[in-house]
């Protein structure tokens, strides 16, 4: 299936075609980016790909591709999901989908409407500590959850601009949103939907423009209460995981590896996604694991390219979408919900 991304930023270069690339069934054919260097750049990469300056280049020979992959910033989403769809092609659209729930909810009606595909790029969802934390779950090993800390700390004194960090509202940016995307999702795939959301959300560091220092507190339906911190200002990182439950806790530290091996020149193969066994989480009850406390859990291999070969699968009408907008309309209430929270210092009921 012949596709076009657009976009070769962070998400559409490290990300995207990369795994479009390694995925069985699937041909990067084209690249939007106006950006000569990134035209090189994705030339070097890709030599057989063709190269765009605009969207409406890819538009115009619709009849060329299968499907659009939409990596651009995040205001240009909906818009581009939008005529993409009315072209007759199925989408992927990196997260956030939207800036509100009810744009997510009329971009799965409009390809509901148009018989189209549309699927939400969560790669987290196939981290290897979340996959081991699903797994541990599932198992009953930690017996009936209670409580479920989630983190994305950084430690980034000074602001780095762009768009990510502008305060304009129209642009979608700060940590709610980027980050928020991700460990308000996870949330909800483990524990089912939020009955109520608490926020505090701050501006930190001396010229930022939007929240970079932000805590959201949610009351799952299912009894389970998630803690998701997000922060730009942590200078000193807490545990990726710290899940809590009636039998164990499993408490584990750093990052899934993929990223900085796709960021390296990595490309998914034998071995993708392991991680060293002194990375390893662990499980137990009454101590701390920095003393020793519990056992090491085997940590899942990462599985990123898991979402494409699942993708395609679906277009194939072979298996289910693998994140669909209504899911990810799920979450922005969440994330509508926790924005309201934090400026009007109130728990937000759903």
């Amino acid at each position: 299936m012949r596709t076009g991304l657009i976009g070769y930023g962070l998400a559409g270069s490290v990300f995207h075609a990369p795994l479009i690339a390694a995925t069985e069934g699937l041909t990067l054919d084209t690249v939007v980016t106006a950006n000569p260097e990134r035209q090189d750049q994705a030339r070097a990469e890709y030599p057989d790909v063709r190269i765009a300056a605009t969207p409406d280049e890819l538009f115009d020979r619709a009849d060329d591709l299968d499907l659009i992959v939409i990596a651009s910033p995040n205001k240009t989403h909906v818009p581009l999901a939008t005529t993409a769809l009315r072209v007759g092609l199925p989408v992927v659209i990196d997260k956030p989908i939207a800036g509100t729930a009810a744009e997510a909810r009329d971009l799965a009606a409009l390809a509901d409407k148009r018989g189209l595909l549309l699927s939400v790029f969560q790669n987290r969802r196939w981290d290897n500590d979340f996959l081991t934390v699903r797994k541990l779950i599932d198992e009953g090993a930690l017996g009936d959850v209670w409580r479920f800390e989630s983190r994305y700390e950084r430690w980034r004194p000074r602001p780095k601009g762009g768009w990510r960090e502008s305060g304009d509202a129209a642009e979608i940016g700060g940590l709610l949103y980027d980050l928020g995307s991700h460990v308000v999702d996870q949330a909800l795939v483990l524990f089912g939907p939020a009955t109520q959301v608490y926020a505090e959300s701050d501006i930190r560091r001396p010229g930022a423009e939007t929240d970079d220092d932000t805590f959201i507190a949610l009351t799952h339906a299912s009894g389970v209460r998630s803690h998701l911190y997000l922060s730009a200002t942590a200078a000193q990182l807490g545990p990726r995981f710290r899940v809590l439950g009636s039998r164990a806790g499993y408490v584990k530290y750093g990052l899934d590896p993929q990223e900085q091996a796709l960021r390296d020149g990595q490309r998914p193969g034998r071995n993708w996604g392991r991680e060293a066994e002194s990375a390893w989480g662990r499980l137990g009850s009454g101590e701390s694991p920095l003393t020793g406390g519990g056992s090491p859990v085997p940590t899942l291999p990462g599985d990123y390219p898991a979402y494409y070969a699942a993708l395609t699968r679906a277009l194939n009408d072979d298996g289910p979408n693998p994140v669909t907008a209504l899911e990810a309309a799920a979450a922005l209430d969440v994330l509508e919900a926790a924005r309201r929270s934090a400026r009007d210092a109130v728990a937000v009921t759903l």
